[in-house]
C-alpha cells in the first residue's frame, strides 16, 4: 500500500521561514524543500543501535510508495486597504507575501503527485496592533500616539482549510486508498480526523517539523517524525528520541 502526505501550508511556510530566514520569500526553494522533506517520509528511519544477542542481520524495510502529496493553503490577500496610522493605501496584491504565495502554488502544481487544496480568506480582514507592541502598551513602555505604520498589521482568517484536511483523511481511510497518512502540521485540530483514520487501520504519523506537540497527543497518533533539518536553537523542539515507534 501507499503513503499519503498532507501538509498544512500556513504551518509549513512559518516553519520553513524559521529554518531558512534568508529564503523567506523564495518560492522555488520553499517548494523544493517541501517536496524533499515530504518524500523523505517514504524512506524508513534508520534503526537505533541496541545491544543484541547473536549476529542477526538488521531487518530491511522497503521504501514506501507515494500516493500523493496534498498541500492545503489559501490564496493571498489581494485587497487594497488604508494603513490606519499613515492613512496610505496599500495594495496587498503586490506585496511580497502575495507574490510568494502565488508563485509557490504555481510551482507546486508542476510537481509530480502534488495536489493543491485551496480554501479562502475570510472577507473581514482588519488591522490590528502587532503582539509585541500590545505588550509594550500594556506595560506602559509605549504610548498609543507613538505607534508607527509598521506597528500594525492586517489580520486575516483562513476558511475551509481544516475542513478539507478532515474530508481528505476520511476519504483516504474509507476508500482504503492508503495504509499510512503523514500529516505535517502543528496543532491538535486534526485529532478527530486522526482518530477516525486509526479506527480504519491507517498508520497515522505526525510531522511537527521539530515543534513541540501537546501533551497527551501520543494516544491519538502512531508516531512522530520530523524530516526537515533540525534547528540549531529552536524555541521548542521535540526530545531527541521522538521518532517513529
Amino acid at each position: 500500500m501507499a503513503t499519503a502526505i498532507l501538509v498544512d501550508g500556513g504551518f509549513f511556510v512559518k516553519r520553513f521561514r524559521a529554518l531558512e530566514p534568508e529564503n523567506a520569500y523564495n518560492a522555488q526553494r520553499a517548494a523544493e524543500c517541501l517536496h524533499r522533506w515530504a518524500v523523505t517520509h517514504l524512506v524508513p528511519p534508520r534503526p537505533r543501535r541496541a545491544a543484541t544477542t547473536g549476529n542477526l542481520p538488521p531487518v530491511q524495510v522497503p521504501k514506501r510508495e507515494l500516493y500523493r502529496i496534498f498541500f492545503y493553503d489559501c490564496p493571498p490577500l489581494a485587497k487594497k486597504l488604508h494603513n490606519p496610522i499613515s492613512k496610505r493605501a496599500i495594495d496587498f496584491a503586490k506585496s511580497d507575501e502575495a507574490l510568494f504565495r502565488i508563485e509557490l502554488h504555481r510551482i507546486l502544481l508542476t510537481k509530480r503527485k502534488v495536489a493543491l487544496r485551496l480554501g479562502h480568506l475570510s472577507s473581514d480582514a482588519r488591522w490590528t496592533i502587532k503582539p509585541d507592541k500590545i505588550e509594550q502598551l500594556l506595560k506602559g513602555r509605549l504610548r498609543f500616539e507613538d505607534l508607527g505604520p509598521d506597528d500594525v498589521k492586517v489580520e486575516t482568517r483562513q476558511k475551509g482549510v481544516d475542513m478539507r484536511i478532515g474530508v481528505d483523511v476520511a476519504a483516504l481511510a474509507f476508500k482504503k486508498q492508503v495504509d499510512q497518512i503523514v500529516l505535517i502540521a502543528g496543532d491538535a485540530d486534526f485529532v478527530p480526523a486522526a482518530k477516525l483514520a486509526r479506527r480504519e487501520g491507517i498508520d497515522f504519523i505526525l510531522d511537527p517539523m521539530w515543534r513541540s506537540v501537546a501533551e497527551g497527543l501520543n494516544e491519538h497518533i502512531d508516531g512522530l517524525r520530523s524530516t526537515c533539518p533540525r534547528p540549531r536553537r529552536p524555541p521548542a523542539e521535540l526530545p531527541p528520541d521522538a521518532q517513529i515507534r
